[in-house]
């Protein structure tokens, strides 16, 4: 699935911009629920999530795909926990703060992942990255240090900063496999990190409020906004570099902030375009520059 013949760089790109947009559309739809709760909420996106990708797995992969799963081992295992983390710690977020907020801390993703290969695999990190680690956070303290002056509960944000922190240890897990020769299928990984989010979230996710239109809406994004995506990703990553794919992600939140803005009227703060500013800029040019160093 690393291969796909027909998958020219310019379709790769095209393809990713839409990926990106899929991604986005969590926090308006969240936006749109009725009476379903934080732990429901993120119980049944995951189980959808492990449904959809139980039938599409297959069909990219053939069964070959759940023997994998059998002879993953424990670094497969333990790229599952880290999904499983950040599917609840990001559906948990979006339910107790805003989606800017949700979506800015997000994206120190890339740098969080960085700093801990450093630290744990021996990474070395260049001059302009530790420089946009120093500027991302500047603007992670802006962002947040403007809500706490004004009294605002930090604990969805403090939710949120768990999905970088899990996805950085996910990759760090995957770049250390790899280098003593083992190679962790990052999409059956996903369909471990749903199915454990079910099992997590289930007892705390009782007794049921969801409606009809809320399951719908959250069976949608299991489908569209994550098992579809998450395939489409891997594919586009056997054609696109690494920077591309790290640049075409950022669009992510900036499709989520503008779809909360206009489909649930959630206006972002100035702390928050502000911090959120130095962020996305702290990663545009350290991308950017690590580029036209590999041209």
């Amino acid at each position: 699935m690393n291969s796909v013949p027909f998958l020219t760089h310019s379709r790769a790109v095209l393809l990713m911009l839409a990926v990106t947009f899929m991604w986005s559309i969590a926090g308006v739809v969240t936006r749109q629920l009725e009476s379903a709760h934080s732990f429901e909420v993120t119980f049944w996106r995951s189980f959808f999530t492990a449904i959809s990708l139980l039938i599409i797995l297959p069909l990219f992969q053939g069964r070959s795909v759940f023997v994998k799963i059998r002879r993953g081992g424990f670094s497969l295992w333990l790229s599952g926990v880290c999904w499983a983390v950040m599917f609840t710690a990001f559906m948990l977020a979006l339910t107790m703060t805003t989606v800017a907020n949700v979506l800015v801390t997000l994206a120190i993703s890339p740098l969080a992942t960085a700093l801990l290969a450093t630290l744990f695999i021996g990474h070395r990190l260049a001059t302009r990255t530790w420089l946009a680690i120093a500027l991302a956070g500047a603007g992670i303290a802006w962002m947040y240090g403007g809500q706490l002056a004004l009294g605002k509960d930090m604990s969805g944000t403090l939710v949120a900063l768990c999905v970088p922190l899990a996805s950085a240890a996910n990759w760090t897990v995957v770049q250390n496999s790899r280098a003593l020769g083992t190679k962790i299928d990052l999409v059956p990984a996903v369909l471990l990190g749903a199915l454990i989010s079910c099992l997590l979230t289930l007892p705390l996710a009782t007794p049921f409020n969801a409606t009809l239109h809320d399951v719908s809406l959250l069976a949608m994004l299991g489908l569209v906004q994550l098992a579809i995506p998450c395939v489409l990703a891997v594919m586009c990553a056997g054609v696109l570099k690494a920077p591309e794919v790290a640049l075409l992600g950022l669009l992510e939140v900036i499709f989520g902030i503008l779809l909360a803005w206009l489909g649930a009227g959630e206006v972002p703060g100035p702390n928050v375009l502000a911090g959120g500013t130095l962020v996305i800029s702290a990663l545009l040019i350290n991308e950017l520059i690590g580029w036209r160093q590999k041209l």
